[in-house]
């Protein structure tokens, strides 16, 4: 006899006033305040059975069959369940999976709505809807009960009073990026106390927000925090899934990053860190799930209902329609996959008050199965009010048909532009004939950008982010160096546009240092003075290394943690950063609003490109073979501001250059060289010469 038939039956529960029908809206586990209403969407299900757990998740207490179904919504009130409740849901159907239906009742499945997990998971095959090693393969079926090894959900009250709290509200065009992972941030900080590091807490230490204080950052952006789990095979490899891009539960924070109560420790992170003018923005990955392709474990969607929640092959169901690269992909033009993700987002604004979202692949929320810039995702977040005035940034493109979409997201998206991250690296690499893009990547990418009323804040611009090298890496390899990883060195990117300036990795030769540290520091003055927005990589201040290791999703050790040995080194340009993001505060045209023209109908110019002697730039000049020098003026954006001369050289060389004539501009001041050779140097007039050192970025001020 089967553990269960011990328990209340449903009848008895319900004479005895413990259940009701309850109501299918809102999905989930709502608590209010006198028992909790249970709801769950699934369309080919048959049966659904609500499974109740003890404290620690070890033992099935209750059973109850669902009793009522609306809209393809299964619902029960249940007056005696209260926050704390650990629960799982087992969904009866068709298991046939050559017709795409994957249903197993042995198999206890969270809730996609979990706000919480509680239990223990441990890797099983158990967890398989099939028997693993079986010749019919995903064909066969698994009778094993999954329940001890597997998360439960827990009912949780998520109000809270956020007293006086505001949000930073930082427009767009003033805002600077920093992403982060949240526990590789702090790890090895040895100025924040030993058990804050790690954690979400550790975000927000006064030490970190004293140092992006420092940096003039406006907005963390945190890679997933989502619950995710470990892939089995990396178990196996006594590895981890660091980055967490294996999305579990698209509500429920990530235990392991908690002190103690996960939700109240992500919420008062969120607090400090707007208290100190910083906004959080969240990396999500609605693209996928955890759950892999038919070879997979059943641990939520793929048992509830896995043709619904799925883009399955149109011919062959039995498989997945894979755009992510992971095995399977979401279907959110499905509404009520749709609506858990609009609900998913609402959620994290609402009970976590963050800023803003970088959507993982994001091209694969758009797609009907072609991507479609009109798709019902980016309607019902153009018109949701909550979501009216958070920041939304694409990562414009997966793996699957036309997927590469950069410029092509709605009105009102920013998109990560990685025109702007390969041109940048290609130049400072001393590659020629990029002038022309040079120019285009410092004004915010405008052939990519420029339509359907979008402005330059459309462009997140980096030169490095999780994944591929570290910026210390980028001039200290040329190779990829990923054994760690356990796949012979096969995964992660063979195009990295990266230069090791003389030497594979670690080096005692001083010009060759020398040389790695002018180009980390030219690609940090390019970053901030370009248009558009820039995003830094934590680390990249300090001289992080991840030892040549371009892909560390899965190093949560000294790899993947930032190092911060170099801090107050002659590697740590913290300094530099802070300068330069002040830049940006006092020459306004950094961040416009608007397109540049060049020459306005007026006659003046809002930027003026010029060649090294100080004249404006002919259609010869651009198409100069081999080129590597650029060099403009931005006009003042407002009447008194400073118009500013930017140069950058490539060249290995040195380059002499002569100020230009600008009407109300007296004088030039330096106000950054990164080759340091006149940090003192007095003003220098109109017609005046300067030697523009060997790979070098200048800026001078305009001044009467």
């Amino acid at each position: 006899m089967s553990s269960h038939r011990l328990l209340p039956s449903f009848s008895f529960l319900r004479s005895n006033g413990h259940i009701s029908p309850g109501s299918p809206h809102p999905l989930g586990a709502t608590w209010d305040g006198r028992g909790t209403n249970f709801a769950l969407f699934s369309a080919n299900a048959t049966k659904v059975e609500l499974c109740l757990f003890d404290r620690d998740g070890r033992r099935e207490t209750q059973r109850i069959t669902v009793p009522e179904r609306t809209d393809d919504v299964w619902h029960v009130y249940l007056s005696h369940v209260t926050p704390g409740q650990l629960y799982g849901y087992r969904v009866h159907g068709p298991y046939a999976p050559e017709a795409g239906h994957r249903f197993n009742p042995n198999k206890l499945l969270i809730d996609p709505y979990s706000k919480r997990l509680g239990g223990q998971f441990s890797w099983n095959d158990a967890h398989f809807g099939y028997r693993t090693g079986a010749k019919q393969a995903d064909l066969s079926f698994d009778k094993r009960d999954n329940s001890r090894y597997m998360y439960k959900s827990v009912v949780v009250e998520t109000a809270h009073s956020w007293a006086h709290s505001r949000r930073p509200g930082i427009p767009w065009e003033d805002t600077i990026i920093y992403e982060a992972h949240t526990k590789g941030l702090s790890q090895t900080r040895g100025d924040i106390s030993e058990g804050m590091r790690g954690t979400f807490r550790g975000l927000s230490e006064p030490n970190m927000i004293r140092h992006l204080r420092r940096l003039g950052v406006t907005a963390v952006e945190l890679l997933p925090i989502h619950a995710f789990l470990d892939d089995r095979y990396l178990v196996d490899r006594k590895l981890h899934n660091y980055w967490g891009y294996n999305t579990l539960s698209f509500f429920a924070p990530e235990a392991r990053y908690a002190r103690s109560d996960v939700i109240d420790d992500f919420r008062g992170t969120v607090a400090a860190l707007h208290d100190a003018g910083i906004e959080v923005i969240l990396d999500v990955v609605y693209n996928h799930t955890c759950e892999g392709n038919q070879l997979g474990p059943t641990l939520c969607y793929r048992g509830i209902d896995n043709a619904s929640y799925y883009w399955l092959m149109p011919d062959q169901p039995r498989y997945y329609d894979d755009f992510t690269g992971t095995g399977n992909s979401l279907k959110v033009a499905h509404p009520r996959v749709l609506q858990m993700v609009m609900d998913s987002l609402r959620f994290w604004v609402e009970t976590f008050h963050v800023d803003g979202f970088r959507f993982d692949l994001a091209s694969t929320l758009g797609r009907e199965p072609a991507f479609n810039r009109n798709a019902p995702f980016f309607a019902a977040i153009q018109q949701d009010p909550v979501l009216a005035n958070v920041k939304m940034i694409a990562e414009p493109w997966d793996i699957g048909l036309g997927g590469y979409q950069v410029g092509g997201f709605p009105t009102g998206w920013s998109e990560w532009n990685d025109v702007y991250r390969k041109t940048a690296r290609r130049f400072w690499r001393g590659e020629g004939n990029l002038i022309g893009d040079i120019a285009h990547a410092m004004t915010g990418s405008a052939a990519q950008f420029q339509h359907d009323g979008r402005g330059p804040r459309s462009s997140i611009n980096h030169v490095t982010v999780h994944d591929g090298f570290t910026l210390a890496d980028l001039y200290a390899y040329e190779h990829k160096h990923n054994e760690a990883n356990g796949e012979d060195n096969r995964d992660g990117s063979d195009d990295n546009v990266s230069t090791n300036c003389g030497a594979e990795g670690e080096t005692d030769d001083a010009d060759i240092l020398a040389k790695r540290r002018r180009l980390r520091a030219n690609q940090l003055a390019t970053l901030f003075l370009a248009q558009g927005v820039p995003l830094l990589l934590a680390g990249d201040e300090v001289g992080n290394s991840q030892g040549g290791n371009n892909n560390a999703y899965a190093q949560d050790n000294e790899i993947g943690w930032v190092d911060w040995s170099k801090a107050g080194t002659e590697d740590d340009m913290s300094d530099l950063v802070g300068r330069l993001t002040q830049m940006r505060q006092r020459f306004p045209q950094l961040k416009p609003h608007r397109w540049l023209e060049g020459k306005k109908e007026d006659g003046t110019y809002d930027v003026k490109w010029l060649t090294p002697s100080g004249v404006e730039m002919t259609e010869q000049d651009w198409s100069f073979p081999d080129g590597r020098f650029v060099a403009y003026v931005l006009a003042a954006a407002r009447e008194g501001d400073e118009p500013l001369f930017i140069m950058l050289n490539g060249a290995d060389e040195p380059v002499d250059i002569t100020f230009p004539e600008w009407a109300a501009v007296g004088r030039w001041q330096c106000v950054l060289d990164t080759s340091n050779g006149h940090p003192n140097a007095p003003a220098s007039k109109p017609g005046d010469q300067w030697s523009a050192q060997a790979r070098t970025v200048l800026a001078f001020a305009g001044l009467a």
